[in-house]
């Protein structure tokens, strides 16, 4: 289950200035044809009332003059941007930037081409032209912090984000990058401080993003109890918030509060019944509580949709409970061979082949898996009880 990603929701482009927005020269055609330079203010501001078709007519006409035109290339990129295109918008920046290197306005649109498309790695190199010329650039150092966090360059990432608080020691894109940041590198601690610096800069109007988030930190962190306020919060701003509900849902698993639990996975699955996950979520919550007969249900449901090795051993372990040893080993022994290394399967197999009497083979079982290198702390312990 992927957590959310809130940066880019936070922020806006710069807008566009109506006259006059670059450091390079008019062009000759703008010398020559005095009407250019009202068909551009034109473009600029059907672009701000987001007239898309009526700016790119006007950005044309000037294009049909004078080729090279600084104003019109820009103008041209960002109404195809802000149609989604960003590779054909992509083609107007360069063309304006092999006439004027340093024009800003095409640098950043660029970038911000090349992040759409998850080029990463170009987005940074553009970026870091664009601060050649403007360094102390805000929303500009952000986006090469969020670049960087992209590419898991963990080191740049958090010394760019670093930077930004040096200069706007409450700036929210900062502040949430690192959250963001720290989570991705599993370090929920530091993630937590940062997503409740943001709670506490406004607490009476937090984004509900901010609340799973710091959930999401406690799940992580297994502190179940102290993630189910902020998820019950996001649920009182957006009582169908998906990761406020999940977040609920998997908080009152980690407690055994097996019941709490279903009446959230049960929720999800009201608006989504086809949610393999959930499903196998939902059937090991009445596994747990003994219901074996809606367990099977919902597992069965999950192999409905497609293959899934949690549903598969959910049915494997109903079979333990209910002393149905040989067929669990069955299929336990199955799932193996398809998934085999997930470390559960083993403990589990190994498991029935000792609640059958055969220790021997409860010791090969966990044998083969350390044979493949992998190190589990779970298997190690087994064995060395065994």
């Amino acid at each position: 289950m992927s957590d959310f990603k809130m940066e880019d929701n936070f922020r806006e482009t710069p807008e566009t200035p109506e006259t006059e927005p670059w450091n390079s020269s008019k062009s000759e055609g703008m010398k020559k044809q005095p009407d250019i330079p009202e068909m551009s203010k034109t473009g600029y501001r059907m672009l701000r009332e987001n007239k898309i078709a009526k700016a790119i007519d006007c950005f044309s006409h000037i294009l049909e003059i004078d080729e090279s035109n600084n104003y019109a290339l820009v103008g041209m990129g960002d109404a195809i941007r802000k149609r989604g295109l960003c590779r054909e918008a992509a083609i107007y920046y360069q063309r304006c930037l092999e006439h004027y290197p340093g024009n800003n306005y095409a640098l950043f649109g660029l970038a911000d081409c090349y992040k759409a498309i998850n080029q990463y790695h170009k987005a940074i190199e553009i970026w870091e032209q664009y601060l050649l010329y403007d360094d102390k650039n805000i929303t500009v150092l952000t986006r090469v912090a969020d670049a960087y966090r992209k590419v898991h360059d963990f080191k740049n990432s958090k010394e760019v984000y670093l930077r930004v608080l040096e200069m706007e020691e409450d700036n929210p894109y900062a502040i949430i990058g690192l959250g963001h940041l720290h989570y991705d590198f599993k370090d929920y601690e530091e993630a937590l401080f940062y997503w409740e610096k943001m709670l506490d800069s406004n607490p009476e109007n937090i984004d509900i993003r901010v609340l799973t988030s710091i959930g999401n930190c406690h799940r992580k962190l297994k502190t179940f109890a102290e993630g189910i306020p902020f998820f019950l919060q996001a649920l009182e701003k957006e009582p169908s918030n998906f990761y406020a509900i999940f977040g609920l849902a998997d908080c009152y698993r980690g407690l055994n509060q097996q019941e709490k639990s279903l009446e959230y996975w049960n929720r999800i699955l009201e608006q989504d019944p086809r949610n393999k996950v959930i499903l196998t979520r939902a059937g090991d919550a009445y596994r747990n509580l003994d219901d074996f007969e809606r367990a099977q249900e919902y597992y069965e449901r999950a192999l409905n949709i497609e293959f899934d090795t949690y549903a598969v051993m959910g049915l494997a372990l109903i079979s333990k409970a209910q002393g149905k040893l040989g067929d669990a080993v069955e299929s336990l022994r199955r799932l193996k061979q398809q998934d085999s290394k997930n470390y559960r399967i083993y403990v589990e197999l190994a498991d029935c082949c000792l609640k059958m009497g055969d220790k021997r083979h409860a010791v090969e079982t966990l044998e083969e898996f350390q044979r493949m290198g992998i190190r589990n702390s779970q298997i190690a312990e087994m064995l060395g009880k065994l």
